[in-house]
Protein backbone atom coordinates (compact mmCIF):
# COMPACT_ATOMS: atom_id res chain seq x y z
CA UNK A 1 0.00 0.00 0.00
CA UNK A 2 1.39 2.97 -0.61
CA UNK A 3 1.98 5.80 2.07
CA UNK A 4 -0.24 9.15 2.24
CA UNK A 5 1.23 11.96 0.74
CA UNK A 6 0.94 15.51 2.74
CA UNK A 7 2.63 18.26 1.10
CA UNK A 8 4.97 20.63 3.32
CA UNK A 9 4.22 24.55 2.92
CA UNK A 10 6.01 27.29 4.63
CA UNK A 11 2.84 29.08 5.89
CA UNK A 12 -1.16 28.14 6.19
CA UNK A 13 -3.06 28.33 3.29
CA UNK A 14 -6.52 29.60 3.14
CA UNK A 15 -7.20 26.30 1.42
CA UNK A 16 -6.16 23.77 3.62
CA UNK A 17 -6.11 22.37 7.19
CA UNK A 18 -2.77 23.31 8.63
CA UNK A 19 -0.35 20.90 10.96
CA UNK A 20 2.34 23.18 12.42
CA UNK A 21 5.51 21.20 13.98
CA UNK A 22 8.00 23.28 16.23
CA UNK A 23 10.48 22.82 18.35
CA UNK A 24 8.94 24.56 21.79
CA UNK A 25 11.05 24.57 24.97
CA UNK A 26 9.48 21.72 26.74
CA UNK A 27 9.86 19.60 23.55
CA UNK A 28 8.55 19.02 20.16
CA UNK A 29 4.44 20.36 19.41
CA UNK A 30 2.51 20.49 17.05
CA UNK A 31 -0.52 23.03 16.59
CA UNK A 32 -3.87 22.75 14.17
CA UNK A 33 -5.52 25.14 12.15
CA UNK A 34 -7.93 25.50 9.74
CA UNK A 35 -10.14 28.62 8.01
CA UNK A 36 -13.51 28.72 8.70
CA UNK A 37 -14.61 29.08 5.18
CA UNK A 38 -13.03 26.07 4.66
CA UNK A 39 -15.31 23.74 7.28
CA UNK A 40 -18.46 24.64 5.08
CA UNK A 41 -20.36 25.97 8.12
CA UNK A 42 -18.69 23.24 10.82
CA UNK A 43 -16.92 26.10 12.39
CA UNK A 44 -18.04 29.84 12.80
CA UNK A 45 -14.80 31.49 13.17
CA UNK A 46 -11.13 30.20 12.02
CA UNK A 47 -9.86 27.90 14.26
CA UNK A 48 -6.18 27.26 15.67
CA UNK A 49 -5.62 24.52 18.55
CA UNK A 50 -3.57 24.73 21.71
CA UNK A 51 -0.20 22.89 21.20
CA UNK A 52 0.69 19.61 21.85
CA UNK A 53 2.28 15.90 20.96
CA UNK A 54 3.40 15.99 17.27
CA UNK A 55 1.86 12.72 16.68
CA UNK A 56 -1.70 14.19 18.66
CA UNK A 57 -2.04 16.50 16.50
CA UNK A 58 -1.24 14.56 13.50
CA UNK A 59 -3.82 12.56 14.44
CA UNK A 60 -6.36 15.32 15.24
CA UNK A 61 -5.42 16.87 11.72
CA UNK A 62 -6.51 13.66 10.09
CA UNK A 63 -9.61 13.20 12.03
CA UNK A 64 -10.62 17.08 11.10
CA UNK A 65 -9.58 16.27 7.28
CA UNK A 66 -12.05 13.22 7.16
CA UNK A 67 -14.91 15.24 8.82
CA UNK A 68 -14.63 18.08 6.42
CA UNK A 69 -13.42 16.41 3.48
CA UNK A 70 -10.14 19.37 3.47
CA UNK A 71 -6.79 18.47 2.45
CA UNK A 72 -4.05 18.62 5.31
CA UNK A 73 -0.68 20.58 4.46
CA UNK A 74 2.31 20.42 6.96
CA UNK A 75 4.67 24.07 8.07
CA UNK A 76 7.22 21.87 9.89
CA UNK A 77 10.50 24.06 9.58
CA UNK A 78 12.36 21.90 12.29
CA UNK A 79 12.08 18.59 10.60
CA UNK A 80 9.90 16.92 13.09
CA UNK A 81 7.68 15.16 10.65
CA UNK A 82 7.51 11.28 11.40
CA UNK A 83 8.53 9.13 8.38
CA UNK A 84 5.28 6.98 9.63
CA UNK A 85 2.97 9.30 8.77
CA UNK A 86 3.75 9.11 5.46
CA UNK A 87 5.61 10.75 2.68
CA UNK A 88 6.14 15.03 2.97
CA UNK A 89 6.62 16.80 -0.15
CA UNK A 90 6.94 20.03 -1.61
CA UNK A 91 4.73 20.66 -4.21
CA UNK A 92 8.23 21.78 -6.80
CA UNK A 93 9.09 17.74 -6.09
CA UNK A 94 5.95 16.41 -6.87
Amino acid sequence: MAANRFEQVDEAPDDAITLSLAQGEAGPTGTISCPAALAGGHLVNDFESDPMAPVDAFRQAIRLANEIQAPVVVVDAGGLWQAEWGALYREEDA
